[in-house]
């Protein structure tokens, strides 16, 4: 996928889906905006992706000051990733309400607060090249998921709005179904699991850069299963 000249931003850049999307995109020719509540990494940067570290995109001036830098460092920005997000196991029965709360937080309100200021920055949406993307992680709810689960289906009702809301205007939006991801911190979770079954981050990574090129450019509002053999 060709996508030289493009300026991409992807949130939870760091951790190990962030990372793979971000190197899949620079190897396709974008300049990354890699953005995460962490601290940027001293080292092990890839060429063409600069590092926004410390940044809470539940935050709405904080969002709006970081796609303000990410246009003055880069030019321009032709489209977002969201992938910032969590996962909390917790039964309804005797849980907390609290948990809910944060999983909203960190799993929809980082999407909304991130593509409002995505679509504010001034003179942005300018051009059919823009498109917006997110990732809505595992999308079958199951016991002790509930409130996991109850922000990913928010998740995907914000894409199908959003898709309507931008469609008039060049804008694509579609969310990445992934089931299991193949990333060290499942593999530790589920040391018993075959790992062969779930999906490598570098073929959600490819979905993504397939889903930001001109071929796609007629796909928006879709909800993607990229399962693997889950």
């Amino acid at each position: 996928m060709n996508l030289s000249g493009r300026v991409i931003a992807v949130s939870g850049g760091f951790g190990a889906l962030g990372r793979a999307v971000a190197a899949t995109l620079a190897g396709c020719g974008a300049t990354v905006a890699s953005i995460d509540f962490a601290a940027a990494p001293a080292t092990g940067q890839t060429a063409g992706v600069h590092l926004y570290g410390g940044v809470d995109l539940t935050d709405e001036p904080a969002a709006s000051s970081l796609m303000t830098r990410i246009v003055h460092d880069s030019g321009r920005l032709d489209g977002l990733i969201n992938i910032a997000g969590g996962f909390h196991w917790e039964k309804l029965e005797g849980g907390a309400l609290e948990t809910w709360d944060s999983m909203y937080r960190i799993n929809l309100r980082t999407a909304v607060v991130a593509c409002q200021n995505r679509i504010a920055v001034p003179g942005e949406i300018r051009q059919r090249t823009h498109c917006q993307h997110r990732r809505h992680g595992r999308h079958q709810s199951g016991r002790r998921m509930g409130a996991y689960a109850a922000s990913k289906a928010g998740v995907a009702k914000l894409t199908e709005a959003l898709a309507e809301e931008l469609k008039d205007r060049g804008v694509t939006v579609n969310a990445i179904l992934p089931s299991m991801i193949d990333t060290p911190r499942n593999r530790l979770d589920m040391p018993d699991a075959d790992f062969s079954r779930w999906v490598a981050p570098s073929a959600i990574a490819e979905v993504i850069a397939f889903l930001l090129s001109d071929a796609a450019g007629a796909v928006t509002g879709a909800l993607i299963p990229v399962a693997g053999r889950v």
